[in-house]
């Protein structure tokens, strides 16, 4: 067996100024292949929001090639909360592994003690974690092989994608019953090679040096809120639009570049961009926005991420916030993992006049704490109040920051819209119910917000064509924007991006109960699968997902036929399996492929679990054209 490199040849590529060629030259040993970089990328790309933060450990990746040999890419465990990765991927690491062909990879996941939070009617509320037979949940090892015909292959000198998805639509099953939720578990993982694309990335690390002759700086890698890694160096591209906020003062361009030169090595930094160049063992990564700095983190404040529910003068109250902790105060442990971000219902914030506000990715001058306002999403930072066990019970940002994000929507549309303005009636406003939130204040005397009657200014899109009726039953819509500051509405929010419902990414989600079904398809092929709507062991759950909007497969004329037909075919990820299987998650990247492993998954002792396709619904033909469709069977 070829063994791997060793750890400290894994972790070569987090850069020491100019020590690189000394560091790699140990992958280069009579037994040991040259190095090749896999570029890890981690993402939940859903729109469900089942739930308000899932934060367990990834403890280890481990690869295995066509030979036996190993490589373990990441070796030191990492905090995530999954809920996060429904919205922006993770540009994870970029470790040095040895050249070759691997045909499957494994995935650690530590549950020992999560902090799994489920939204119940609106609130989010501490589950309680189990597996199928009600026992508690610690390490579970996951498995995923790789389509025969597409496998992973590193070579030797060359980065190469790697993407992960923890699909927690597959791999959990809610029972809020009673006053503390039940989460039963069983892992769906996917892993793949996937070349570059347009999806937009957060890549977190440390400031190493900038290059302005070659357009880019150095970081080295440290994802989600790791704080002992360097897993990788990554060549940060930057241009004449790129967007700065370095220590709570925003550039844009040269100047951006010019001031982050001035940050100490080691500072915390992180882009927003897309996967670029991979030839090289360095990846290139194109940014659009970058944080440094005060206004990403600090060993000295608090950083709490959530949305306004409510206002009185400087006093704000955040719903479903997570903390980041300085690395002193972590109050928690994860198996052998400091916990340093923390996940509260609610948390008091006051602001001040010497609170720093700016809006993520512009320029934009003249913003104050009035541009705080009901239902916006924020980052702010600041000094904590603690519990005695080190629990933030309050945040004052009188000396700290606020930074504006752009803000999730949805709603149907009510009668009256107009070219560039629309009243929707809320189904979720920064992914939270409208009934979390007080709009007290919002508006112009007489004139607050209203779940019912919430004003979008819509800018180019013109919402006037399209059918409006009562709440719930007009046109659902998405939009993307900035709430309006505080005290000023109508409108109450300013939308820089609205698009149809049936235009977004769509879900359906089956589950089967009693242990599950051995043959839960009226039809099965390559053409597609056939939900049987009829089975005696089908449960509660059979719905097409919109948003917040779900419309039962058995309110249709006939089950709906799946399929990929008239879907990317370059983009397919087609996955059935389990954790006990010995070929784990089998990954497909042909519709006959996947067919296949189907027919020899079902070979009637086998059960599943759920099942859950991403794309779009087709209303006329009864179609729902997926990419991705994951079956999970029982474990």
């Amino acid at each position: 067996m070829r063994v791997a490199c060793p750890s400290w040849v894994r972790s070569a590529r987090a850069l020491r100024l100019l020590a690189t060629t000394v560091l790699l030259a140990g992958c280069h040993s009579s037994n040991i292949a040259p190095p090749g970089t896999p570029v890890v990328t981690m993402a939940n790309p859903t729109n469900s929001k089942d739930f308000a933060a899932y934060i367990v450990s990834i403890d280890s990746i481990t690869l295995t090639d066509n030979n036996g040999g190993v490589a373990q890419p990441l070796v030191t465990p990492t905090v995530v909360d999954l809920v996060r990765l429904n919205d922006l991927a993770e540009l994870v690491e970029a470790p040095a592994v040895p050249n070759a062909t691997y045909v499957s990879a494994t995935l650690t996941l530590d549950y020992t003690t999560p902090s799994v939070w489920v939204n119940v009617n609106g609130q989010p509320v501490l589950a309680t974690v189990q597996t199928p037979t009600g026992s508690g949940v610690s390490i579970v090892t996951v498995t995923v092989t790789f389509d025969p015909s597409h496998p992973l292959v590193i070579t030797q000198g060359v980065s190469t994608r790697m993407q992960i998805e923890i699909d927690l639509a597959a791999s959990n099953s809610i029972d809020t019953t009673t006053s503390t939720p039940t989460v039963t578990v069983q892992p769906f993982v996917v892993i793949t090679p996937a070349p570059p694309d347009a999806t937009e990335l957060r890549a977190r690390g440390l400031f190493v040096v900038t290059q302005p002759s070659a357009g880019n700086f150095i970081m080295n890698m440290r994802p989600f809120y790791d704080l002992v890694s360097a897993d990788g160096a990554l060549f940060v591209n930057v241009n004449a639009s790129t967007y700065y906020n370095i220590d709570g003062v925003a550039y844009t361009g040269a100047a951006g570049l010019t001031a982050l030169a001035n940050e100490m090595q080691n500072t915390p930094v992180v882009a927003y961009g897309t996967l670029g160049d991979v030839s090289g063992i360095t990846p290139h990564f194109n940014a659009t926005a970058i944080y440094a700095g005060t206004s990403q983190e600090s060993p000295l404040a608090y950083y709490a991420t959530g949305t306004v529910s409510s206002r009185s003068g400087t006093a704000v109250t955040l719903h479903a916030v997570e903390v980041l902790t300085p690395p002193s105060s972590c109050p928690a442990f994860l198996g052998s993992v400091a916990v340093c971000t923390v996940f509260y219902g609610s948390l008091p914030v006051t602001l001040g006049d010497a609170t720093i506000v700016s809006q993520d990715g512009t320029d934009r001058p003249g913003l104050t704490i009035a541009s705080v306002s009901v239902g916006q999403r924020i980052n702010v930072s600041g000094q904590a109040t603690l519990d005695s066990l080190l629990n933030v019970t309050a945040l004052d940002a009188t000396a700290g920051q606020v930074r504006l994000a752009s803000t999730p929507l949805w709603g149907t549309l009510n009668p009256g819209a107009t070219a560039g303005g629309a009243s929707l009636c809320l189904q979720s406003l920064g992914d939270n119910a409208p009934s979390v939130f007080s709009f007290t204040g919002t508006g112009a005397p007489g004139q607050d917000a209203t779940a019912a009657n919430y004003q979008l200014n819509t800018g180019s899109f013109n919402a006037s064509t399209l059918p409006a009726g009562a709440c719930g039953v007009g046109t659902l819509l998405q939009a993307q924007g900035l709430v309006a500051p505080f005290g000023s509405a109508p409108p109450d929010f300013t939308a820089t991006l609205v698009t149809p419902g049936s235009a977004t990414q769509q879900q359906v989600v089956v589950e089967w109960v009693n242990g599950g079904a051995t043959a839960p398809f009226s039809s099965s092929s390559s053409a597609g699968l056939v939900v049987d709507l009829t089975n005696a062991n089908l449960g509660t759950i059979h719905s097409i997902r919109t948003g917040p909007a779900t419309l039962d497969l058995k309110s249709l004329r006939a089950s709906p036929l799946i399929t990929t037909t008239g879907a990317d075919q370059t983009q397919l990820q087609l996955v059935v399996g389990s954790t006990t299987l010995i070929t784990g998650f089998s990954v497909f990247n042909t519709a006959t492929g996947f067919a296949g492993g189907l027919h020899t998954a079902f070979n009637g002792t086998n059960k599943i679990y759920r099942l859950v396709a991403y794309g779009q619904y087709n209303s006329a033909s009864n179609t729902f054209v997926a990419a991705r469709i994951h079956v999970a069977l029982h474990e």
